[in-house]
């Protein structure tokens, strides 16, 4: 029985990726002007499922958004690899890139950061 635990654990672990929620809504162009018009703070998150500085950057703001400083800010996630033509009209050249808007402005933005400090400060831009 003790064999057929770790088994049934191990799977869950190789599995855990596939039926992981994702950070955010997916992103669509409607959505992001529904949000800033309504006055909403957004972050776009500009992920890709290969990355691994994406997956750190998911798991700093699961900790942090959920938090009560952060918690009016409206998160719509955008793939890297199937979003090209608006990964484009967002200037973006790289995946793991975060970007804040507030009152429907960019107010700031960063590639690669994984540091929870860092993050923090740039989701604070967007109240």
């Amino acid at each position: 029985m003790n064999q057929i635990k770790r088994s049934l654990l191990l799977l869950a672990i190789l599995l855990f990726p596939m039926f992981a929620h994702a950070l955010g809504e997916p992103y669509t162009q409607q959505k992001l002007d529904a949000l800033n018009k309504a006055g909403s703070p957004v972050l776009v998150a500009i992920h890709a499922d290969w990355c691994s500085t994406c997956r750190a950057q998911e798991h700093v703001l699961n900790d942090l958004l959920p938090q009560p400083a952060f918690s009016g800010i409206k998160t719509l996630r955008m793939d890297f690899d199937k979003q090209k033509p608006e990964v484009r009209a967002f200037g973006v050249k790289y995946q793991s890139t975060l970007i804040v808007f507030k009152g429907g402005k960019e107010v700031g933005r960063t590639t690669a950061e994984t540091d929870q400090d860092r993050i923090a400060a740039l989701l604070r831009k967007a109240l």
